[in-house]
């Protein structure tokens, strides 16, 4: 039997973390909601855009933006999103394993492939996978800048505009609700604006300054846009994960701590009984 001392300790020691891990479950609950909110704001800045990409289109402008050309695939560029931190169940190597047989994929077809990894767990993943990474962004907090993102955007966008690579990916976690996160892989470029019925209608537009500097910007600002509400979304995705982990972790603490409780009973109760049977012992031999 088990020294009462040595599961004393136990339970102190796993009380004491029970208490951790319910503080961090509270506290990603409270940031989970504030990004919520943050993710609902910039949801109709996106759409918005996506409807007046889709406008274009369907016109015939006097310029093509080089964002909306299709052309033959011999290289592409993957944004992979993941988080800063860990504790937040298996948000990461979920995201990280849908994403694997999609670049076994191309790399069997003989696609050149450039990652730009966005948080530290992200950046990890690569160092251990390999790749040509060449860009990174990490450490960007609970409210993350779009400065911090820009540049590693603006190296892919260059790579596309030189013709390096052909498409560019966006890897990231979709905010379903609080238990579920459900990885995905999209297209960013070319530009693949949604097939809807208000969009069927032919649009004239008159540029100023002129078509190129006008669409070519319009369409960084889109595709900006769509990272940092990936990387905002995701951000919800840890918080909810977290919370979700950390609430198990709480309970199965709870657990351990009711079976050690058991455990400690019977060992005090052997104890005493062991000490009773020795004090009659001892009478009756006097």
């Amino acid at each position: 039997m088990a020294n009462t001392k040595e599961i004393r300790k136990q339970i102190s020691s796993i009380s004491n973390t029970q208490k951790i891990t319910s503080a961090m479950e509270m506290v990603a609950s409270s940031k989970m909601r504030k990004t919520q909110d943050r993710m609902e704001m910039g949801r109709p800045y996106a759409d918005r855009m996506l409807s007046v990409i889709g406008h274009l289109a369907n016109s015939n402008p006097e310029y093509k933006p080089l964002y909306m050309s299709e052309r033959e695939v011999k290289g592409i560029g993957v944004i992979v999103v993941g988080s800063d931190k860990g504790l937040c169940g298996g948000l990461n190597i979920n995201l990280f394993r849908s994403l694997l047989p999609f670049l076994k994929e191309q790399s069997d077809a003989g696609i050149n492939q450039m990652f730009c990894p966005i948080g530290t767990k992200a950046k990890i993943f690569f160092n251990s996978f390999g790749g040509d990474v060449v860009a990174v962004s990490e450490k960007l907090g609970d409210i993350p800048a779009l400065e911090d993102l820009i540049g590693s955007i603006k190296v892919l966008l260059d790579k596309f505009e030189s013709g390096e690579i052909d498409k560019v990916y966006l890897a990231s976690n979709r905010f379903e609700n609080t238990m579920t996160q459900q990885p995905e892989v999209r297209q960013l470029l070319p530009l693949l604006p949604e097939d809807t019925p208000e969009l069927k209608h032919r649009w004239d537009y008159i540029y100023e300054p002129d078509a190129k500097e006008l669409l070519d910007g319009l369409m960084k600002r889109y595709i900006e846009s769509l990272v940092y509400q990936a990387v905002i979304e995701n951000i919800a995705c840890e918080q909810a994960a977290k919370m979700v982990a950390m609430k198990n972790a709480t309970e199965n603490a709870g657990t351990i701590i009711d079976e050690l409780q058991l455990i400690y009973n019977n060992a005090r109760q052997a104890a005493i009984t062991q000490e009773l049977s020795e004090i009659v012992a001892g009478a009756e031999a006097i």
